[in-house]
């Protein structure tokens, strides 16, 4: 019972490690926020200068580019029809970009969970043996201790990490949201201030 609980410890922080290395990659400002794409926002003020910025967003695949087609595509529309289709685009993508996050939080749960049970199996294990043998070995009894202590550390020491990297890009996938949000919002404003004008 001991071997299973850490072989599943093991795979637990195989697949941590796995999710906060792939989230890392994934959830890099460059990569959902192209500097590229933002300064074609920023430059974006006109209808004359919507197929430059259609050009930067297909260039350059990203959360924000998809967003931006989605409401450089919907420009004809009433602005608030505009804005709702953006916005449900946006959460989609924002959807992605959170994809992963809820395995780190399984794994912050689940891990000192295992290493409790993994203590208390060999404790009872431990224990049993004292009351099968009629002389105590206090020694033997320590070792046997400390060895089932480890499964309570392994536990701790995957869910720390795995909570640290949870909380970290929880908050990052809320700052890229906030950034798209604003740069989209910019965006219609200027092209249906220039509609009414």
């Amino acid at each position: 019972m001991e071997t299973i609980v850490y072989v599943l410890l093991v795979l637990t922080s195989i697949v941590g490690v796995t999710f906060i290395i792939e989230r890392g990659l994934a959830l890099r400002w460059s990569k959902n926020i192209p500097p590229r794409v933002a300064q074609s926002v920023e430059e974006c003020w006109k209808t004359d200068d919507l197929p430059k910025l259609r050009h930067a967003c297909q260039q350059v695949s990203s959360p924000l580019s998809r967003v931006l087609l989605v409401a450089a595509d919907h420009l004809d529309w009433p602005k608030e029809e505009t804005e709702d289709t953006v916005q449900t685009r946006a959460r989609r993508e924002i959807v992605q970009l959170e994809r992963g996050l809820v395995v780190l939080e399984i794994i912050v749960g689940i891990a000192p969970l295992l290493g409790l049970v993994g203590t208390i199996v060999g404790m009872m294990t431990a224990f049993g043996d004292v009351g099968i043998g009629s002389q105590i070995d206090a020694a033997k009894l320590a070792q046997g201790i400390a060895l089932i202590l480890r499964a309570t550390l392994l536990g701790l020491l995957i869910a720390i990490p795995s909570l640290i990297a949870w909380s970290y890009y929880s908050k990052k996938v809320e700052m890229l949201a906030v950034e798209m949000e604003t740069l989209c919002d910019e965006f219609l404003r200027r092209q249906y201030r220039q509609k009414k004008s």
